[in-house]
């Protein structure tokens, strides 16, 4: 008996957006199911005031391949902002990522290098770290780290620095250059519009249900599809029977104010541990609007309890240990598969959701 779908795919984010789309192209019929009342997960955005608004914090695409970049301008154009957050401490505004700026606003120093050498005058000696503190002072030294590091880091994670593991720092950019562009990507910006049009242009084709407990859909619709792509925690999906993985949540603190300008930047870290937010973020500077007022948000790390919503994987050992095997009964499972940050446990940026997806999408038709 023909079933009424060939895919069904859980969750709406930018990994369940695609794989709809693509699902689509080969001519598959496919539903949608999202658990919260609008679609489009963590990058869904809405315009207050005449700014778009990133609900879930700053998203900014950014890419070096160029089949996802292709793919994504299927459904938009993007304006040529570029990421430069700052960084405040102690009163003081510090340029990220650590660049030659920020050696100058520390040290003095004006050329690269006077910078390397005050680097490793206060680089530690810690050739095999142990924890994210040897890690960060044997790659930038204790001024840089105690400054920039510390302080937000332990916010972010909600951990001391000495608990956590090194590897979260390894892709500190480091740069002895002028340059304050965050990423390297040869493609880079915020789609004009917003990220909820392209989404919704991705689910075009697609039947979709919002408010829907997936789980309970089931139960009632145990036939309806040939296929199941799950993109929510892959751990609920198991009933959490082997134990929670750990994650850690955001909350937003967002209000308008009767002012054209509060920062002067899209994004403002803060790295004294006695402020409680990490960041201040003024949504109109991601595209460059001119309205007379704005929109900021103040974003708080929390830690993660069932029923919550995760935003970033703990990926430590003991987690990753927990993870494989969940995913060992992932394996097991017959016509499910499990995609996107949530149910791979890891951290994706966008244009790896897009590739990953597309990956997916091939081996799956």
């Amino acid at each position: 008996m023909k079933k009424e779908y060939d895919l069904i795919i859980v969750g709406s984010g930018l990994y369940g957006c695609v794989t709809a789309y693509l699902a689509h192209q080969v001519g598959w019929r496919c539903l949608v199911i999202e658990k919260r009342s609008f679609v489009g997960g963590n990058i869904r955005d809405e315009v207050r005031e005449g700014i778009n608004v990133h609900l879930y914090g700053p998203h900014v695409f950014h890419t070096r391949y160029q089949e996802v970049w292709d793919f994504a301008n299927l459904f938009t154009r993007f304006n040529h902002f570029r990421y430069c957050p700052l960084a405040r401490y102690g009163g003081k505004m510090y340029n990220l990522p650590f660049n030659m700026h920020t050696f100058y606003q520390l040290y003095g120093t004006q050329t690269p290098e006077e910078a390397a050498l005050r680097l490793r005058q206060e680089q530690g000696i810690y050739p095999h770290p142990r924890n994210l503190e040897e890690k960060a002072i044997s790659m930038v030294g204790r001024t840089m780290y105690e400054t920039l590091i510390k302080g937000y880091t332990e916010k972010q994670w909600g951990r001391k620095t000495t608990e956590l593991p090194p590897f979260i720092i390894e892709r500190l950019p480091l740069r002895f250059t002028f340059d304050n562009n965050y990423f390297n990507d040869r493609y880079q910006g915020i789609p004009i519009g917003g990220y909820t049009p392209i989404v919704e242009k991705m689910l075009e084709k697609a039947d979709v249900l919002t408010g829907t407990d997936f789980f309970e859909f089931r139960a009632q619709n145990a036939d309806i599809a040939d296929k199941i792509i799950f993109t929510g925690m892959i751990d609920e999906y198991f009933g959490y029977r082997l134990g929670a993985l750990e994650y850690r949540s955001v909350r937003f603190e967002t209000e308008t104010l009767d002012c054209d300008n509060y920062q002067g930047n899209a994004v403002v870290n803060y790295t004294d541990g006695e402020v409680p937010y990490t960041r201040v973020i003024e949504h109109k500077h991601f595209e460059f609007g001119k309205q007379e007022k704005t929109v900021i948000s103040r974003e708080y790390s929390s830690e993660w309890a069932v029923g919550m919503e995760p935003y970033y994987p703990v990926n430590d050992e003991k987690n990753n240990a927990l993870y494989e095997q969940y995913k060992k009964l992932a394996d097991e499972e017959e016509n499910v598969i499990f995609g996107g940050r949530l149910g791979n446990y890891k951290y994706y940026d966008m244009d790896k959701v897009i590739a990953a997806a597309l990956e997916q999408l091939d081996r799956i038709v």
